[in-house]
């Protein structure tokens, strides 16, 4: 039996309503969800001694719950006559303090101020179908009804999908008459979560829609959200910020649906945001593997990426993350990355934070009850302590952190938090000024000056950074190019410019070129480079540019230069080291270069100085070509 109707604007229709319920029966009708699903959200704006109207109540049960619970003085309409028959049947022994009236919503027959509490599941959704005039002036009369017959302090409490031509006419009219605005979502239950077909891709919202006593001129306007069932509201600035803060809500619903369908839809990230400040608190990628075979207990794993560590490739670049989610063996791991600024107390406590949200992505097939694994590095949430933070004329807001490493190292990096996902500095701090030996240290300096010794000066820099550590790929890659001087002797005191190296990023994100920025690979900047290099000497330059077309003319225009051009490509990154020289009959074969590498490492090593043993220099060159 199909009750669909014929097109959209039957759902306005009396007549299409009186066949549906001839041809549904008795069998109850629930949109957007039934009792259970809604009584936290309704008993939260409904009190049990307020006089309550419902509108176009239908078939639904929900009157009738409400009154099981407490709340009895409620009078239902519909415009349908078949169903108010039917209700007054099914109701008049059980529940006799509660009535059923055919009425037009739209030509209410009730006196003024007659209901502290107008309640409302899918009516407005069903009359506001398009927006033609006829169908607005329908819907401005049945509103103003609405307004008419609730006392001051009232509530219109309206059920919704609250899709855009709904919010913002609701929204529009009742703030316009200086009413409260606020939207509550209305929590799916796990169940639903879990089902094999949720009911609804779009998320079911309240408008409570509280009216306040007129004041001659005031112009006070008030929207909040409730994006959770027992949290708190959050003032919004205008209907305008609401409409786009219910959208957001509803494309992670439909994200949510559609991860749920069906696995492989490519590269899926989203923020989750503080419910009181609306800050990003965490940033989780959704990563699946369709070659894992499934089984019972691999279906679905959450990883907490350790706090500093969301930039190292396997965690902050998609390969690196497909990587994980392989090794660790479930068909889809969501990894979660901390953001800074934000306050975190545990591995367990954002396990409870998080349980509930991530499930919403969980794939289908999951048994019920399926314990869902956190996963994580070491089994802690890392640390980082920020240094200092500013901002730059030149590049924005940019903070300096202190963050622990895989190896208990500490690492101070420089972050600009226009783009926080890439360290652009890092420097390795040896290991006696931990944190916690610093503040041991001090304690015990304390106990042993006496009370009138002047403060001990703060550790030089030069003593607390490793300055043999380089961070980047590329940056040991430019240092082992300095084996083409041949006499790696010559960087030793020498006054001369025999190596020049640029490692320098563009501020301009229009360009498919990130480093350098032009001018630096102009042909007027390149003489001058060559001018200032002895013959033997090299050129170092690290090129990142997405711009095919463009990286070509850059190579045309170095080589015009620099005849002799090596370049070394930096894996899983777009970085490449090009070592660029003057005379082509230079030109090193990759086993004389590797040796010579040997030898460059030989010459840096020098007793009593710290020197990186993570890395060979002659390694750096194995994949070495000439352009």
């Amino acid at each position: 039996m199909n009750l669909l109707p014929k097109s959209c604007k039957e759902f306005g229709s009396a007549d299409y309503w009186e066949k549906f319920f001839q041809q549904r029966g008795r069998r109850a009708f629930e949109w957007y969800g039934s009792y259970l699903e809604l009584c936290g959200l309704l008993h939260k704006y409904i009190k049990p001694r307020e006089k309550v109207l419902v509108i176009g109540c239908g078939n639904s049960e929900l009157s009738e719950q409400l009154y099981d619970v407490g709340i009895q003085d409620i009078v239902n309409i519909d415009i349908s006559e078949v169903v108010i028959k039917q209700m007054k049947e099914r109701n008049a022994s059980r529940r006799p303090q509660m009535s059923f009236l055919k009425m037009d919503m739209t030509q209410m027959e009730f006196p003024d101020a007659s209901f502290q509490v107008v309640l409302d599941k899918g009516t407005l959704d069903a009359v506001l179908t398009d927006e033609e005039e006829k169908t607005l002036h329908q819907v401005d009369r049945m509103l103003a009804e609405v307004g008419r017959v609730l006392q001051v302090g009232g509530r219109y409490l309206c059920i919704s999908l609250a899709q855009a031509h709904i919010l913002k006419k609701a929204v529009g009219h009742f703030s316009r008459e200086g009413w409260m605005v606020r939207v509550h979502q209305v929590a799916n239950s796990q169940d639903q979560v879990l089902e094999a077909e949720p009911r609804f891709s779009l998320p079911v919202f309240a408008f409570i829609m509280t009216k306040f006593r007129p004041v001659p001129g005031s112009a006070l306007q008030i929207f909040e959200l409730c994006a959770q069932e027992q949290g708190k509201p959050v003032r919004l600035e205008s209907a305008e910020r609401l409409a786009e803060a219910v959208r957001e809500r509803q494309q992670y619903a439909w994200l949510c649906s559609q991860l749920y369908r069906k696995a492989g839809l490519g590269s899926v990230s989203l923020d989750l945001c503080d419910g009181d400040t609306g800050e990003p608190r965490y940033t989780l990628h959704v990563v699946d593997s369709p070659t894992v075979k499934p089984s019972r207990d691999n279906h679905f794993a959450i990883f907490i990426i350790p706090q500093g560590r969301e930039t190292e490739w396997l965690f902050g670049m998609e390969e690196g993350r497909k990587q994980l989610a392989a090794s660790a063996g479930f068909r889809r791991l969501i990894t979660v990355a901390l953001h800074r600024g934000q306050r975190y107390e545990g591995m367990d406590s954002i396990q409870a934070e998080l349980s509930a949200r991530v499930m919403e992505l969980a794939p289908a097939g999951m048994p019920a009850q399926q314990q869902v694994p956190f996963l994580s590095v070491g089994g802690d949430i890392g640390v980082r302590t920020v240094q200092h933070q500013d901002c730059s004329p030149l590049s924005g807001s940019y903070v300096v952190e202190d963050v622990q490493g895989d190896d208990k190292h500490y690492f101070r990096r420089l972050i600009f938090l226009s783009n926080r996902n890439v360290v652009q500095s890092e420097a390795r701090l040896l290991k006696d000024v931990s944190h916690r030996a610093q503040k041991k240290r001090k304690k015990d300096r304390k106990k042993q000056r006496p009370a009138d010794a002047p403060e001990d000066l703060p550790t030089a820099p030069g003593q607390s950074i490793d300055k043999s550590y380089l961070c980047c790929e590329h940056h040991k890659a430019m240092v082992a190019g300095l084996a083409l001087l041949r006499n790696p002797e010559l960087l030793l005191g020498q006054p001369h410019y025999n190596v020049v190296m640029f490692d320098v990023d563009s501020k301009d994100p229009t360009l498919g070129m990130s480093c350098p920025p032009p001018a630096f690979v102009d042909q007027p900047f390149l003489q001058k480079v060559k001018s200032i290099l002895t013959p033997e000497g090299v050129f170092i330059l690290n090129l990142v540019c997405r711009d095919l077309g463009l990286k070509d003319s850059v190579l045309t225009g170095l080589k015009a230069v620099f005849p002799l051009l090596y370049v070394r490509r930096i894996e899983g990154e777009v970085n490449e080291i090009l070592f660029c020289q003057l005379h082509p009959e230079q030109k090193l074969a990759t086993p004389e270069l590797l040796e010579m590498a040997q030898a460059l490492e030989q010459t840096l090593r020098k007793p009593g100085k710290g020197w990186d043993d993570t890395y060979i220099l002659s390694d750096m060159l194995k994949t070495v070509k000439i352009v």
